[in-house]
């Protein structure tokens, strides 16, 4: 009796893992959104909506919200540090033929494609968090303007400068994982084919003919 097709673990397993990306990037945005919605809202108003955003029906949309606004977030990102992209790229490879060759390559091993992949993920969790933390420096900052507060020009500098720093800090992560998958991936696909001979290394003291 044969049994139901399974879905294949890896296929599954990559769609998790960027469902979650896409929601992990999407939670800073909504965040930004929602303290950009308070800046421009007030205090009063505020305390009026704060009991229907802890309903069942509010975190239903705000979820929904959350992965789109990662979407967009992310593409934006993309679009943002492509130049720069493309540039580290040349690094390793001098046309965009090259790159396609070896991420073909590459696909020809299961186990090397997936640390690929989930360098990926982690890039890209980077380059949007990049630009989530100006969006979440500059709302928080317009959402405290909104409010009186003891040391509040100490509290938003600090946040600023907080948040300027963290932001620099996802930056200078996206930039390392970036080159150095630009790097594995040209080391990983210029090895000698399965099967091909290794060039044999001259032993000290022979005379080559």
């Amino acid at each position: 009796m044969s049994s139901s097709p399974q879905p294949e673990p890896p296929a599954l397993a990559a769609a998790t893992a960027m469902f979650v990306e896409v929601l992990v990037v999407g939670i800073g945005a909504i965040t930004a959104s929602a303290l950009l919605l308070i800046a421009l809202i007030g205090p009063a108003t505020t305390a009026k909506l704060a009991p229907v955003t802890g309903s069942s029906a509010a975190a239903g949309v705000g979820l929904a919200a959350a992965y789109a606004l990662g979407i967009l977030i992310d593409r934006a990102a993309d679009t943002a540090l492509t130049p720069h992209r493309r540039q580290l790229r040349t690094r390793f490879f001098p046309s965009n033929t090259a790159y396609a060759q070896a991420r073909l390559r590459l696909a020809d091993s299961p186990v090397l494609a997936a640390r690929a992949d989930y360098a990926r993920s982690r890039m890209r969790i980077c380059r949007g968090w990049t630009l989530n933390t100006l969006a979440l420096t500059f709302t928080a900052d317009l959402a405290m303007l909104r409010y009186s507060f003891e040391h509040r020009p100490l509290i938003l500098g600090a946040t600023s400068a907080l948040g300027m720093a963290t932001a620099f800090g996802f930056y200078r992560a996206w930039r390392a994982l970036t080159v150095t998958g630009y790097r594995k991936l040209a080391e990983q696909t210029t090895l000698p084919a399965a099967g091909q001979p290794v060039p044999a290394q001259p032993q000290p003291g022979s005379v080559a003919s």
